[in-house]
């Protein structure tokens, strides 16, 4: 079964509140659970330091964000679950996606236009202030969503323009780099309209940058007073009040079922006072995230599970980004000189022999190698060596063995020298795919009469 590969990340400037959770967290574990589902989340911490310099602030956040996903019930078997930061494949495909984003494009950004516009209603330079990392936090965002492929981004409405400008930029990459192959997927925005602009205690869109949210896991005595600071008209006890224009209302339906609605919203057309209506919502949200308070207090509790967690799941994501950037690296010409003499080398000896191993350095200083197909395509990388000759002598021994060990797992294979595993093949669509791939794997290393 082929599945759609969601991804969304928060930015790590502060505590998680109940926007996050309704707009992206919640929906983004629910969408997690499908069968047809392949999900990346992570921790958007680069694009912190874009809107914050304080240290302190970004690290405790990012702490509490993490906390957060794992106490609402993300499971990390399930999903790949990473720190942006720990995926340096990410700011290398930004550099090549800026290589090729026009300026233009990047005038026309939301959060760009808007900095500008403040400027010169102020008499200022139209750029004060702005820094390139604002200036190209759309590259950024588009390195993120491009870097696994993923097709549906779950994003509020004020980010649906990033996502479109990801497809401009993987178009043009596609365009100058392809020759005719799409190296990237063209992602798609996915809003929730009931959830998507959730309003904060004095009806605008529920933000940090408004400090107007309700934390996501204060206590139930912290939560009961944030609530009784919701912005309500003056309507007393026992006039109808209007739900279509109450903040109240908005909040307690993003929390409810339809039949809670339908008896707050008659009981509040029937004249029932904000105080009482208060304590309603209350009731409803401190039900609904009391026992993952309890979970968040006990991971908040264990750092190092945290880390722990995010490492293995940046492990999980790289094993997918290190094969793609070189891949890409590969498109741009930032080509080994190596693979160059070994594969004119390879073309005199053995013409009839297409597919090719190709050996490389990487950026830790570890060896490895990768089995290319026909087309370039790559059908399996190995396990990082800490020299050059023990991953030669592991790929010469894949060459010369007379029964190939390869394994099927999840959407891939693996490939065994004396019970462990050597190599790993990218994720395939289905089955047959791994299959084919298999079979040109034992075909290409078929050793040589």
């Amino acid at each position: 079964m082929t599945k759609t590969r969601i991804l969304t990340g928060i930015t790590t400037t502060g505590t998680p509140h109940l926007g996050n959770y309704a707009g992206a967290i919640r929906p983004a574990i629910v969408a997690s659970r499908r069968s047809d589902v392949d999900s990346f989340y992570f921790l958007a911490d680069y694009h912190a330091l874009i809107k914050c310099d304080d240290p302190a602030r970004i690290q405790r956040s990012r702490l509490e964000i993490a906390a957060t996903w794992l106490a609402c019930g993300l499971d990390v078997d399930k999903a790949t679950f990473y720190r942006q930061s720990d995926i340096p494949e990410i700011p290398e495909l930004c550099w090549l996606l800026t290589c090729v984003a026009g300026k233009g494009l990047l005038n026309r950004a939301h959060a760009y236009k808007a900095s500008v516009d403040k400027n010169v209603e102020q008499g200022e330079d139209p750029d004060a202030g702005v820094t390139m990392g604002l200036f190209s936090y759309p590259v950024l965002m588009a390195a993120d969503i491009l870097m696994f492929n993923a097709q549906k981004i779950p994003v509020g409405r004020d980010q649906v323009q990033h996502v479109e400008m990801a497809r401009d930029i993987g178009q043009r990459f596609n365009h100058l780099f392809g020759k005719g192959k799409e190296l990237f997927a063209m992602p798609e925005a996915v809003i929730e309209e009931e959830v998507a602009t959730l309003p904060g205690l004095d009806g605008r869109k529920m933000s940090k940058s408004y400090d107007n949210t309700i934390p996501l896991f204060s206590s139930s005595k912290q939560l009961k007073e944030a609530i009784a600071r919701i912005v309500t008209d003056s309507r007393l006890p026992g006039e109808p009040k209007d739900t279509d224009g109450s903040h109240l209302f908005t909040l307690y339906q993003a929390f409810s079922t339809q039949e809670q609605q339908r008896a707050f919203r008659e009981e509040l057309h029937g004249g029932l006072a904000w105080g009482e209506a208060k304590n309603r919502l209350f009731e409803l949200l401190d039900a609904e995230l009391g026992e993952a308070r309890e979970r968040y207090a006990a991971l908040i509790a264990r750092p190092a599970d945290l880390e722990d967690i995010l490492l293995a799941g940046a492990a999980k994501a790289r094993r997918i980004a290190t094969p793609f950037l070189g891949e890409l690296r590969e498109a741009v010409g930032l080509r080994s000189f190596r693979e160059q003499v070994q594969v004119a080398g390879e073309t005199k000896k053995k013409a009839v022999k297409s597919a090719r191993l190709v050996s490389f350095r990487d950026d830790d200083g570890s060896f490895r190698f990768r089995l290319l197909d026909a087309a370039g395509e790559q059908l399996f990388l190995s396990r990082a060596f800490s020299d050059g000759k023990a991953a030669g002598q592991a790929s010469k021994r894949l060459q010369s063995v007379e029964e190939l060990d390869i394994r099927q797992q999840d959407s891939g294979f693996a490939v065994y020298l004396d019970g462990e595993v050597v190599a790993e093949s990218p994720a395939f669509a289905d089955a047959a795919a791994i299959q084919v791939a298999i079979a040109s794997v034992c075909e290409a290393l078929k050793p040589q009469e």
